[in-house]
């Protein structure tokens, strides 16, 4: 398989999920991009639940992040809360609402049934492809990896279900470590 067929099939899965995104967010009166925004937030850790982080996430500008946040905030969807140590910093929270909503209609039909129809073997074997392609190209990009806490190489265990970030120099819980960071690196080899 050529890398144009790659980009092709990668493009058109991609343009497929738009697609179904688009149709669920009319239902919840959702652009794509909001749902996503929600979904990012639901799965994001206490430094990476901010606007910054968002925009981040995505490449997208302040405004279009600023605008986007605004529309999940009125819909009742997400709540702003600062910083408890630095004001200027506001965090996000997806409400009750959010997380319904999130769970009714994510992950999608589309995808749900092409999921349920690989074998957990395949299903291993698909995720650990599309995590080293999206890393390659992230790095390649200089971009940041969002990757799980847990995988991070700041991430240390101290005791049984007690972990320490060693970059930000806090405890991490155990949910903390299943989150997705902006801070994230890859460990080094």
């Amino acid at each position: 398989m050529s890398a144009y067929l790659f980009q092709e099939y990668i493009e058109r899965i991609s343009s497929l999920i738009r697609s179904e995104a688009r149709l669920t967010g009319v239902e919840y009166d959702l652009q794509p991009i909001q749902l996503s925004a929600l979904y990012y937030l639901s799965r994001a850790n206490r430094y990476s639940n901010t606007p910054q982080g968002v925009s981040d996430y995505f490449g997208l500008t302040k405004g279009t992040v600023s605008q986007t946040l605004k529309a999940l905030e009125k819909k009742g969807l997400i709540q702003k809360s600062p910083d408890s140590k630095d004001g200027r910093v506001v965090h996000l929270k997806v409400t009750g609402s959010g997380r319904k909503l999130l769970k009714q209609s994510l992950p999608s039909p589309m995808v749900s049934g092409f999921w349920e129809g690989l074998k957990k073997s395949e299903q291993t074997q698909v995720t650990e492809i599309l995590r080293q392609q999206l890393l390659q190209m992230q790095m390649a990009n200089g971009m940041k990896s969002f990757g799980l806490c847990r995988t991070c190489r700041f991430n240390s265990k101290k005791g049984e279900g007690k972990f320490f970030c060693e970059l930000t120099k806090e405890n991490l819980s155990m949910n903390d470590t299943e989150l997705i960071c902006r801070e994230h690196e890859q460990p080094k080899v």
